[in-house]
């Protein structure tokens, strides 16, 4: 067995139950896992800090001191001073008592490192790591690595020292069969170093320069592959999937286009130009479409669907919710009046009597277009030719539910005459068997629909280029001209008796109001942070029927019957306020309501704040969101909630939301939250080096595509192992 798949507990200074600790903790469960583990930071130990100089306010500091005397205070609690002419500090060790006690006897020298506090007056170190001076020739002048860790490992004794020396010994049996994992026409065209140097030292570097040469070497790998991985899984798919080949526009898209009452915007039109090149490519259009709230994506959905059309074949535009589904059906009927194109809503409230002659419709092809919820890939529901699928807030959707949708794509036959694949009706399929995909007239070959995958959730270019890397991107960039900014403000509860009045002073124009809350019922824990239970008492108090205004209330607790006839009532305007929690997040579009609150509104992400914010300012009046913050709102959420004051562009939204977001549960952890786990390389900072890598990983392909050319044999053999495949969050074929 190679000493790189051996288990981590026989590595000399682990054993059973530090391994065992290991795994849980950190994952690391062979020395191969040990050695591709790294630094989060590091720590120049050449230096001695005179103890005159320490403040509470530095980092980490070494200081050289002579022992001057030591206090056991209890058999818990060590207490040890130190000098070095130029003043005295104490060092407290809580653990380890009795061995430190034994060591650091009074007149003995050491050098203590650690972060230094203030306690009663003066400046202390709790647990420095101790050595004697000059004890470790390997860490003289060096810099050394500080390791993610948790109060577990550190309260088992696993310190930074004791990785430091794992981190040598795995080395030391690992290094001599480590193989290099890059081509050499790629480490020379980007003047990479070898891998085994870069291992070298990016745990034990020789000085600052190499280690900046071994985190560029280990972090474009990362990049590389990840990035080579996914856009490898693209062009397989697309030599694999048959499209529909869609040359034409056809009547009913120029009908529809015609009659706007505005101008697509720039965007607009780009984005309609990308997804019709797809569609007419012969491959399977698989695209995801970006666009932030109020941009216009459903008229790019919309116009894409009549291109199916206009091609002979249908297509269906899948929402999450069924109040959604009902909104773009509504809105899709007027952009469609003068088409004479044929749509239809299937929802779960479709009643029997309605989905009878609908799903004839969808079978025989007289109904070209359906909108609705999941209710559109159940079992009953056949289509002649569906041509397109738009999905709208991908992420609300899962693999097997979509993966549903793409079975209902047609049944094709091969037409020499015209020398392409076309639709083969109901009445044919029984007779004709199905065998062979491979011409002849009779050939037939299941072909899935193109996609469009929508989504009003700004997402930053370096986490699309992971998640969707195999999808291909459309951005719309640009709002629709004479959209009104939405004005966004921040108070506190102390302010709430003048926002009922300005919420008073807008019904009374005509106007309607959300109020979001983060949860539905109170929380002993969170007794502070606002519920929908107590805020729908003390709207109804402050807003009362007697005196004309009506209150709904949603919330996930509902029967679906009772949020739809709650939301409804808002919808139309029967309801002057919504209080409801973040179900109305997506998919509720009133263009009557001016006015959005959210209250303890520290208790909600960025991009879910500008969620709710984009449910006003879809009227032609001014709106406002006003932002209701709890007294006690930390710094990072009050930093949060000032952005969103700032800004309303929801990519610039995304990118800061990206880079606040915490750590998660190790300390020094480079990324959580993502599809793979990456050691070294981070979305947030390393977007330069994605796009380098990405083109890398491209122009490779593209000389290469099935990587068969003996000097990308190494990249086969890095890919086989599988470490890089992501979560598939676009596996929609």
């Amino acid at each position: 067995m190679s000493e790189l798949s051996s288990d981590i507990q026989y590595l000399p200074g682990v054993g059973p139950k530090r391994a065992a600790l290991l795994k849980k903790e950190l994952e690391l469960g062979t020395l191969d896992d040990l050695i591709h583990f790294y630094p989060f930071r590091y720590i120049d130990r050449s230096s001695i800090t005179p103890i005159v100089s320490v403040t509470p306010d530095l980092a980490y500091v070494q200081v050289q001191g002579r022992v001057v005397s030591r206090n056991l205070i209890n058999i818990k609690h060590l207490s040890i001073i130190v000098e070095d002419g130029t003043g005295r500090m104490e060092m407290v060790f809580f653990k380890g008592v009795k061995w430190n006690f034994d060591r650091l006897v009074p007149g003995s020298t050491f050098l203590f490192f650690g972060k230094p506090q203030a306690y009663n007056g003066r400046i202390n170190m709790v647990h420095p790591e101790v050595d004697a001076p000059q004890a470790d020739p390997n860490a003289k002048g060096t810099l050394t690595g500080v390791y993610p860790s948790t109060e577990k490992l550190k309260t088992a004794g696993v310190t930074g020292k004791t990785m430091c020396k794992l981190q040598r010994g795995a080395l030391a049996l690992c290094l001599p069969e480590i193989q290099e994992t890059l081509p050499d026409y790629i480490l020379q065209k980007y003047g990479l170093p070898p891998l085994v140097w870069a291992l070298q030292n990016i745990h034990f570097p020789s000085d600052a320069g190499a280690l900046a040469a071994a985190t560029r070497r280990l972090k474009f790998e990362e990049l590389f592959y990840l990035q080579l991985s996914l856009l490898k899984q693209k062009y397989v798919r697309s030599r694999a999937s048959v499209g529909l080949v869609m040359p034409h526009v056809g009547a009913a898209f120029h009908a529809c286009y015609n009659a706007l009452p505005y101008a697509l915007t720039g965007a607009q039109q780009r984005v309609i130009k990308e997804i019709r090149a797809d569609m007419s490519s012969g491959s399977q259009m698989n695209r995801l479409l970006q666009g932030d709230v109020g941009s216009g994506k459903t008229m790019v959905a919309v116009l894409s669907c009549l291109i199916a059309i206009g091609n002979g074949c249908q297509a269906c535009i899948m929402a999450p919710t069924e109040v959604l589904a009902q909104q773009h059906f509504a809105n899709i009927q007027k952009y469609l009046a003068p088409t004479g194109v044929k749509c239809a809503l299937l929802t779960g409230s479709t009643t029997r009597k309605e989905r009878r002659p609908l799903l004839e419709g969808l079978a025989d092809g007289s109904i070209q277009l359906v909108v609705g919820t999941h209710a559109l890939i159940e079992e009953p529901v056949k289509y002649r030719a569906l041509g397109l699928a738009v999905i709208d807030e991908q992420h609300r959707f899962g693999v097997n539910q979509r993966a549903a949708l793409w079975s209902k794509g047609p049944l094709m036959k091969y037409d020499q005459r015209s020398g392409a694949w076309v639709p083969v009706s109901v009445s044919e399929r029984p007779a004709i068997p199905l065998e062979g995909a491979q011409g002849g007239d009779l050939s037939l070959q299941h072909v899935q629909p193109h996609v469009l995958v929508m989504t009003a959730t700004p997402i930053p270019r370096t986490l699309a280029m992971t998640f969707y890397g195999d999808l291909d991107l459309s951005v719309i960039d640009e709002m629709p001209p004479g959209r009104k900014p939405v004005q966004t403000m921040l108070i506190g509860q102390n302010r709430l008796p003048a926002m009922y009045r300005f919420m008073r002073d807008e019904i009374a124009k005509g106007r309607q109001v959300f109020v979001v809350y983060p949860m539905i019922f109170i929380n002993e824990k969170m007794e502070d942070v606002s519920n929908v239970e107590q805020g729908y008492e003390d709207i109804v108090k402050a807003f009362p029927l007697e005196e004309g205004y009506k209150v709904a209330i949603v919330h996930g607790q509902q029967s679906n019957e009772q949020k739809l006839f709650n939301m409804k009532a808002f919808v139309e305007g029967r309801a002057h306020i919504l209080v409801s929690t973040t179900v109305i997040e997506v998919g509720v579009d009133v263009p009557n309501a001016s006015v959005m609150v959210i209250r303890s509104a520290q208790r909600f992400g960025l991009s879910q704040l500008h969620q709710l914010r984009g449910r006003v300012g879809r009227g032609a009046e001014k709106s406002y969101c006003i932002l209701v913050k709890d007294p006690k709102t930390g710094k990072d959420a009050q930093q949060r909630l000032e952005l969103m004051c700032a800004t309303e562009d929801g990519f610039e939204i995304a990118e800061q939301d990206m880079k606040m977001r915490g750590p998660g549960d190790l300390e020094g952890t480079q990324q959580s939250g993502l599809p793979i786990d990456l050691h070294i390389a981070s979305l947030v900072r390393d977007g330069a080096m994605l796009d380098e890598a990405r083109n890398c990983a491209q122009k490779v392909l593209d000389s290469d595509p099935s990587l068969d050319k003996p000097q990308n044999a190494v990249l086969q053999r890095e890919l086989r192992k599988g470490k890089y495949n992501i979560k598939d969050y676009s596996n929609i074929s």
